[in-house]
């Protein structure tokens, strides 16, 4: 038998049992052992896998520089390579596991590793959190089962807002940030019942090679909870840059600052339905096609203004030719049965003079078949050659188009939009930090996952130069830089037909993370078993929906309530959430918690000393 491995460095230890690869942990006085039910492996194209023991060659040796030591480990097959290193960093206290890739080729279609911690304990105080959406805590003890992530979990999509996890249990615990996200992702098997929770990394080949060095970093601490595992990724993302607060953008634009304690009204011009889309309604036909007109749109932005609703923004669906999700990106000119371009500059019109702010819905991944520039050679294409199809949204066939194309594409739309008098003080790219990174294998614009998100990036960038406020679908913290407010960050289970099974508690990891950076507007629905989203609208310090049209039925959260509720009752709901963003939106949360151990009583707090207190159950709150 081999002997085990050991590096102590300061606060921190490390173990490698050289049979099983595994690594037990010691740090912050509490210990951490890879489960040994874990076996390192890369799952292969032909649905076998390869372990990593099943190597020709393995050897181990310590390691040591000026920041810190560890044990690298040498893995080689007759022609294919590669090397983890496992270390201690010296100064800040952390344990980093990289993944470095070496010589040959692999036809792999992700790599598991490193192992997950054991995490057994049939306890409500042990939990692991996740950035599912807004964020969701799964106690040992959670009757349900989790079941498969929303995009799988990969990183840099609404699966993992932010790309990291976190487990406590008797108030130890640890917290694992993948600085190499792109192709990357977590997964958690948590059964029925628990009692326990298995939480742990994998990656993705990039253009199908291991190609770069995948890092994670892992920080253990002691007498914590997920409140100060939050505190550490804001502490990270400060150090790397993504932190990037509403103060500094207002600075960039005040434009911001009007944005913050603005109602969110969500309406659409025109509809249509291909007969090839999943959403094809063959039984009642005359559903497909729906036409508003652009001055009954004006009309309702002068009936809130009546109603004296103060600041108002509108996001404009299907307002091109074509339709809602149709022919994207070319999407010109503005619908000409609702009123074209002369009608839709009189809305624009309209909402600057009443105080409004606008914003257009446009799309650049969803790439539709009978577009008038349509080339599938500008398509994703995957290694093999293949290029993706699918006919689920309105518009029917699609590709996605290849990213690398999308700022030329926003560029030509936005000059003429702009150029036809179009008042725009903000636009709404969708998908963008909703849908997984894409990469392309086509020669002519290859693309890896790391470059597609700048280029969305360069797609946000471009409207700032334009004086625009950029929105996306989500709020991925990859785009913190350049987002100011997202159609929402709402959490798992407002996704979700109301009464459905929860996979866990809800809890804000986002805003804890990210609160004062962002703009995230809520939900304002009471659901039919009396539970009232209102709540989390306040708890969060969030803005919220006055109006809101669902772009499809019974989905992203648009479900029919049994009542319609009186506008003037829903201004007067919205003006309590509206004060309350105006006062706390620039300020970090600095705490989230259970009062008693109850899931139903919540309190939130801000570092200007705001207080929110609500009962899920009773519907009641209180602003301190």
């Amino acid at each position: 038998m081999k002997e085990t491995m050991r590096v102590d460095i300061g606060t921190v230890k490390l173990e490698l049992n050289p049979e099983t690869l595994l690594f037990n942990v010691e740090a912050a006085g509490w210990g951490w052992r890879q489960d040994p039910s874990f076996c390192p492996h890369f799952c292969l194209k032909d649905g076998s896998e390869l372990p990593f023991h099943s190597a020709d060659t393995i050897r181990h040796e310590y390691k040591k520089s000026g920041v810190g030591q560890g044990i690298l480990s040498h893995y080689e097959w007759n022609d294919f390579s590669f090397e983890t290193f496992v270390w201690a960093e010296q100064a800040a206290g952390a344990v980093r596991f990289e993944l470095i890739p070496g010589e040959g080729e692999l036809p792999f279609t992700r790599v598991c590793w490193p192992g997950y911690f054991s995490f057994e304990k049939k306890r409500r105080d042990a939990y692991t959190v996740m950035p599912v959406l807004q964020g969701l805590l799964i106690p040992n003890t959670w009757d349900g089962e989790v079941g498969k992530l929303p995009f799988d979990g990969q990183f840099c999509s609404a699966g993992a807002y932010m790309p990291w996890f976190g487990q406590v249990e008797e108030g130890q615990g640890y917290i694992v940030i993948c600085e190499t996200p792109w192709d990357g992702g977590y997964y958690v098997d948590h059964p029925a019942g628990g009692p326990y929770t298995h939480a742990g990394v994998y990656f993705l080949p990039s253009l199908g090679r291991l190609s770069y060095r995948r890092s994670l970093k892992y920080v253990f601490l002691r007498d914590c909870d997920y409140n100060d595992l939050c505190k550490v990724y804001r502490k990270y993302a400060t150090e790397t840059g993504l932190l990037t607060t509403l103060k500094e953008k207002a600075a960039r634009n005040g434009l911001v600052d009007e944005l913050i304690g603005a109602v969110i009204v969500h309406k659409g011009i025109k509809t249509h339905v291909s007969p090839d889309s999943d959403f094809y309604d063959r039984e009642h036909p005359e559903k497909n096609d729906v036409l508003i007109p652009f001055r009954t749109r004006a009309q309702e932005i002068l009936r809130y203004h009546q109603k004296g609703v103060r600041k108002l923004y509108l996001r404009l669906d299907g307002w091109g030719t074509p339709g809602y999700d149709n022919q994207h990106p070319d999407y010109l000119p503005a619908c000409p049965e609702a009123g074209g371009w002369e009608g839709l500059k009189e809305l624009s019109d309209t909402i600057s003079e009443c105080g409004y702010l606008f914003g257009l819905h446009d799309q650049y991944r969803d790439y539709y078949t009978d577009a008038a520039t349509y080339d599938r050679e500008f398509a994703i294409h995957g290694t093999d050659g293949s290029v993706f199809e699918m006919s689920r949204w309105a518009g029917g066939r699609q590709n996605y188009l290849c990213a690398t194309q999308a700022p030329y594409y926003v560029k030509r739309n936005f000059e003429e939009v702009l150029n036809h008098g179009i008042r725009l003080q903000a636009s709404y790219l969708d998908v963008f930090t909703c849908n997984e990174p894409d990469e392309c294998a086509h020669p002519r614009h290859r693309m890896t996952r790391k470059e597609c998100l700048e280029y969305r990036s360069a797609c946000f960038s471009y409207l700032w130069s334009k004086g625009i406020l950029p929105s996306s679908e989500e709020c991925s913290d990859w785009a913190m830089r350049e987002l100011v407010f997202c159609h929402y960050g709402p959490y798992d289970f407002m996704l979700q037909r109301p009464g459905s099974p929860r996979r866990g508690v809800p809890v804000p990891l986002f805003n804890l993370v990210y609160h004062d950076c962002m703009i995230l507007p809520w939900l304002m629905d009471r659901q039919p078993d009396g539970e009232d989203y209102m709540l989390y609208a306040l708890l969060n310090g969030g803005a919220a929906y006055l109006d809101r049209d669902g772009a499809y039925p019974d989905t992203d959260g648009a479900f029919d309530s049994e009542a319609e509720r009186k506008l003037s009752e829903e201004i007067e709901r919205c003006a309590v959430v509206s004060g309350l963003q105006e006062r706390v939106a620039g300020c970090e949360m600095m705490r989230h918690e259970f009062l008693d151990g109850d899931y139903n009583r919540q309190r939130t707090a801000f570092s200007d000393g705001t207080t929110v207190t609500v009962d899920l159950k009773t519907g009641e709150y209180e602003i301190g």
